[in-house]
């Protein structure tokens, strides 16, 4: 499913119109994406939690060459699958 197609089925779940799921989920994102920036964890009672874990800098080979190369530190968002959604996708 794609943002589009995300967009229609919010529509017509909430009998809302296009513009305003897409509103809606873009007001969504955009506050998700502030919390994770700030360090916040976002918990979604039955649907998951996003969080920021830090990936420490590590060496890995290039799988061409064989040859090590230097990876670099960042930050990761994790999904953790809430009960409920688990439950709905088994």
């Amino acid at each position: 499913m794609n943002k589009a197609e995300l967009v229609d089925a919010m529509a017509a779940e909430a009998g809302i119109s296009k513009a305003e799921a897409k509103k809606a989920l873009d007001a969504m994102v955009a506050a998700t994406t502030g919390a994770l920036k700030s360090g916040d964890r976002v918990s979604l009672v039955g649907f998951g939690s996003f969080s920021v874990s830090k990936r420490n800098a590590r060496t890995g080979r290039n799988p061409q060459t064989g040859k090590e190369i230097q990876i670099a530190a960042k930050n990761v968002i994790k999904f953790k699958a809430g009960a409920e959604l688990s439950d709905a996708v088994n």
